[in-house]
C-alpha cells in the first residue's frame, strides 16, 4: 500500500526568506515558520506552544517568496516532509527535517504584506511538479496561481 506524506501549516515567518541563486539557474528559498497553538490549562491559565518549521521553496515559488514575503508574513503551506542526513566534521550522523513546499498561500491584505493597494484576496503559489520544480508567478487578478501566468499584479 502506498503511503501519504502531506503537511498543512498556517503560521508566521520568523525572519525574512534566505534566498540562494544556484549556478544551475535554480533558485531556492529557506523560510522559518512558527505555528502557535493556545489552550487553557487545568487552572484556567492560557498556555501557548510555538513550534518552528524549516521550509524549502524552489524556483518560481522561491522568487515570489523573495519578492513578497517578509518576517511576520502569515502563510498557508501545503507540502511534504523531507529529511537530510549527513556526517559532521566529527563523524557524527546528523539529520535535519524540513518541509518541501508544494504550494503556499499568502494570507492577510496586500496592503500589509505586499505594499500595494487592493483587496485581501489570498494568492496561492503552486509547484505543479514537485520532483522537477517549475516557475510559478502571480496572476494579475489575484487568487490561485497557475503555471504560465506571466503578469505580476504589483
Amino acid at each position: 500500500m502506498a503511503g501519504v506524506n502531506k503537511v498543512i501549516l498556517v503560521g508566521n515567518l520568523g525572519k525574512d526568506p534566505e534566498v540562494r541563486h544556484l549556478e544551475s539557474g535554480s533558485v531556492v528559498a529557506n523560510l522559518t515558520l512558527a505555528t502557535t497553538e493556545a489552550y487553557k490549562d487545568r487552572n484556567g491559565n492560557r498556555v501557548e506552544n510555538t513550534e518552528w518549521h524549516d521550509l524549502e521553496l524552489w524556483d518560481g515559488q522561491a522568487k515570489v517568496a523573495e519578492q513578497y514575503l517578509r518576517k511576520g508574513s502569515q502563510i498557508f503551506v501545503e507540502g511534504k516532509i523531507k529529511s537530510d542526513t549527513w556526517q559532521d566534521e566529527q563523524g557524527n550522523n546528523r539529520k535535519r527535517t524540513k518541509i518541501r513546499v508544494l504550494s503556499f498561500t499568502m494570507l492577510g491584505s496586500k496592503n500589509s504584506e505586499m505594499g500595494a493597494g487592493g483587496s485581501s484576496n489570498p494568492n496561492t503559489i503552486s509547484q505543479p511538479n514537485a520532483g522537477n520544480p517549475q516557475p510559478a508567478s502571480m496572476p494579475s487578478s489575484g487568487g490561485n496561481i497557475e503555471e504560465g501566468d506571466d503578469d505580476l499584479p504589483f
